[in-house]
C-alpha cells in the first residue's frame, strides 16, 4: 500500500518564547514492511536540523531557535510504501537487549490491579503468542476510547483504573501488563490509515510491540484496533513509554500561553 502522510504541527504564544529547544521523532525508517520513497521536514524558523540516531534505532532530529518566536510550525511529510507482515517486525536494527523491555517506568508501572489482570489472562496459557493476543482484547474491551479521557503524563494504573482514554493510555496498560508477565514489550508512535474514510487526525496513533520467540520475534499489537498492525500502519518510532517516542519534545525560555494545534493527514494513492 501506498501512503502520503503530512503531519503538521503549529505552536503560538500569547507571548514570545525567547529561546527553544526540541528534538523530532518525525521520520520513518525503512525496513521490511515499509520503504520510505521520499520524506522531509520542514521548519517555519530558521535553523538546522541536526540528525541523530537515538539508542532505540529511532531517526531523531534536533534543532534550536532564538526569538523572539510567536509562532513555530512543524511539517513532516513523505511517501512510504508498506508491505503485510500480519503485524511481524523484520528488518529493524535490534541493539538492545530484551531484558530492558522489562523495566517499568512512570508511566508503565503496573499496580495490583494490571498484575492481577494480567495474571488472569495468563493463567493456564503456555503459548506466548496466545497470551498476547488475548491480553489485546482483554485491554481493547476493558477501556473504552476517549479522546478527552487522559494527558501525556497519565500513567498505566490511572488509565487502568479510569477504564478509558486514548492510543496511548491503552498501549501503556498493555506494556505494564505484558513486563508484570516477564513478557519483553514496548511502546510504538506512528501512523494508521483508518478505514472509516476519516484520513484527518487530531494526532498520530500508538501501538505496542512485543517479543514472542526467537523464532517469530517482535509482533505488533494495536489494543484500541483490537487488531495485529497491517500494511495501513506506518513505524515511526519506539521506546519504553511514550516519552521515548514522542514525535517533539523539547523546551522553550518564555512563551507564555502556548497553544499547540496537530494535524495528520494519510492518504492512500495507491498499491504499490
Amino acid at each position: 500500500m501506498r501512503l502520503r502522510i503530512t503531519h503538521e504541527t503549529v505552536y503560538t504564544y500569547e507571548k514570545p518564547a525567547s529561546y527553544a529547544i526540541q528534538t523530532l521523532r518525525l521520520m520513518p525508517r525503512g525496513s521490511q514492511q515499509q520503504f520510505v520513497t521520499e520524506w522531509r521536514i520542514d521548519v517555519s524558523q530558521d535553523c538546522r536540523l541536526s540528525p541523530v540516531e537515538d539508542h532505540f534505532g529511532n531517526l531523531t532530529h534536533a534543532f534550536s531557535i532564538d526569538g523572539p518566536i510567536e509562532e513555530l510550525s512543524i511539517v513532516a511529510s513523505g511517501e512510504v510504501v508498506t508491505e503485510e507482515t500480519t503485524g511481524v517486525l523484520r528488518g529493524t536494527p535490534e541493539r538492545l537487549p530484551l531484558s530492558l523491555f522489562l523495566r517499568s517506568t512512570d508511566l508503565t508501572r503496573p499496580d495490583p490491579a494490571i498484575r492481577a489482570f494480567a495474571a488472569a489472562i495468563a493463567e493456564g496459557e503456555e503459548d506466548r503468542l496466545a497470551v498476547l493476543h488475548k491480553l489485546m482484547a482483554e485491554v481493547h474491551d476493558a477501556m473504552r476510547y476517549d479522546e478527552d479521557a487522559t494527558e501525556p503524563s497519565t500513567t498505566a494504573a490511572d488509565a487502568f483504573q479510569a477504564g478509558h482514554g486514548v492510543c496511548q493510555d491503552l498501549a501503556h496498560v498493555f506494556i505494564a501488563a505484558a513486563r508484570s508477565l516477564e513478557i519483553p514489550a514496548r511502546y510504538v508512535g506512528g501512523y494508521m490509515l483508518r478505514d472509516d474514510g476519516e484520513n484527518v487526525q487530531a494526532a498520530g496513533h500508538a501501538w505496542v510491540e512485543a517479543f514472542v520467540s526467537p523464532a517469530l520475534g517482535w509482533v505488533g499489537f494495536d489494543p484500541a484496533n483490537d487488531i495485529c498492525p497491517t500494511e495501513a500502519y506506518v513505524r515511526v518510532a519506539s521506546g519504553l513509554d511514550y516519552l521515548d517516542a514522542a514525535p517533539i519534545r523539547g523546551t522553550r525560555y518564555g512563551g507564555q500561553g502556548e497553544v499547540m494545534k496537530v494535524k495528520v493527514k494519510i492518504e492512500k494513492t495507491g498499491e504499490f
